[in-house]
């Protein structure tokens, strides 16, 4: 039995669903998106490397497929951050940086 598709179709689903959940979190709660998206992009460079020697192809596809959604992730956290400013995703007033947005007095809001 071949289980290597639906081993990648699960890696895939749960990296869509993480990054769904898991941009917003982020973002909502880091001071600086910098560190998140360095972090988010070292890992996906680094699965994406060991993809390439990777043992069999099942671990290299859900390697490389968490790899490159990784990497998206890493590019989301500053649309995401861009999307607060401009009142398209809520804002947390707990958060340094979405405190300054939303005293600035722009379109930032914590109404989602």
């Amino acid at each position: 039995m071949q289980l290597a598709g639906f081993w990648m179709a699960l890696a895939t689903f749960l990296g869509i669903w993480w990054g769904h959940v898991g941009v917003r979190w982020l973002e909502a709660h880091s001071p600086r998106v910098g560190p998140p998206a360095a972090l988010l992009t070292l890992l996906g460079v680094g699965l994406n490397l060991y993809a390439l020697v990777a043992p069999g192809l099942t671990v290299a596809g859900v390697c490389s497929i968490i790899g490159i959604t990784l990497l998206w992730d890493a590019f989301e956290l500053y649309r995401q951050q861009a999307r607060v400013q401009k009142g398209h995703a809520p804002a947390n007033p707990a958060n340094p940086r979405h405190a300054a947005y939303l005293a600035a007095g722009g379109a930032a809001t914590t109404e989602d």
